[in-house]
C-alpha cells in the first residue's frame, strides 16, 4: 500500500507493527497530509489547521517523529520550532508472513481509506460551491473489470505513471499552471466478491455469468 514534499526521499516504509498502530490515528495522518503539502510549520500552526490543541499536535507531532514520518526542521525553540515531513509517500506491506505486521498493516489500510472517505464526502458536500468547470471536472465512478493479479499490478504501475509528472508541482510552486488547484487522485482497487461480501471466487463459474451465491438471483422469471 501506498498513501500520499524535491530532494525528500519519495516514500517512508512502515514495517514494525507499533509503528503501523501508531500512523493509524486520523490526527497523525492528518498531520503528515499537512506536512506534505504546507508544511514545514508549528506545533501552533499546527493546532490551527487541525483544530487541535497545541499540546496534542506536539504529543502527536513526536510519535510521528519517533517512527521516522516526520523531523524537525531547521529555526525556532519549543513548540514554535518548526516540524517537517521526511518523504512525499507512505507505504506499508500489503501482505506480511508476520502475523503482527500483517494485523498492524490490515488496521493503518482500514484507517487510510475511512481517512479517504471522510474527506471525499467532505468534498461533496462542498462540492456546490466549485466553479462549474472544476465540477464537471471531478471524477467520480468505478469500473469491474476481470484481471489477473499481474495485470492489477500492471494497472497499478501504469497509474502511478500517468500521475508522476503532475507530482513535483506539489513542492514546486513554479511549475503549477495559472489556475490550478490541490487535486487529490484516490487509488483502489480490490477484488470484488459481489455486492454482499460472501461470494467466494472460485464458487463463480467464469463461463457462466450468474453467482450462484448471490441470494436475490432465484433463477426464475
Amino acid at each position: 500500500m501506498s498513501e500520499h514534499p524535491s530532494e525528500q526521499p519519495r516514500s517512508v516504509h512502515l514495517a514494525d507493527p507499533r509503528a503501523l498502530r501508531a500512523y493509524a490515528h486520523p490526527t497523525r495522518m492528518t498531520l503528515v497530509g499537512l506536512l506534505r503539502s504546507e508544511g514545514p510549520f508549528t506545533a501552533t500552526r499546527a493546532a490551527e489547521l487541525t483544530g487541535e490543541s497545541v499540546a496534542s499536535c506536539s504529543y502527536h507531532l513526536r510519535i510521528l517523529a519517533k517512527y521516522g514520518l516526520v523531523e524537525q526542521a531547521p529555526g525556532g525553540k519549543g513548540r514554535e520550532k518548526p516540524w517537517r515531513a521526511t518523504a512525499r509517500f507512505t507505504e506499508w506491506p500489503d501482505a506480511d508472513e508476520n502475523p503482527a505486521v500483517a494485523q498492524a498493516a490490515a488496521a493503518l489500510s482500514t484507517a487510510v481509506v475511512e481517512h479517504y472517505l471522510t474527506r471525499a464526502l467532505r468534498a461533496l458536500e462542498q462540492r456546490h460551491t466549485l466553479p462549474r468547470e472544476w465540477q464537471e471536472a471531478e471524477r467520480l465512478g468505478d469500473t469491474l473489470l476481470h484481471l489477473t493479479p499481474e495485470e492489477l499490478a500492471g494497472l497499478g504501475q501504469g497509474i502511478e505513471e500517468l500521475l508522476r509528472p503532475y507530482e513535483e508541482r506539489e513542492q514546486d510552486p513554479a511549475r503549477r499552471p495559472e489556475g490550478s488547484r490541490p487535486v487529490s487522485v484516490l487509488q483502489i482497487a480490490f477484488v470484488d466478491r459481489g455486492p454482499y461480501g460472501t461470494a467466494s471466487i472460485d464458487a463463480i463459474d467464469p463461463t457462466n455469468p450468474t453467482d450462484p451465491t448471490d441470494p436475490t438471483d432465484s433463477g426464475e422469471e
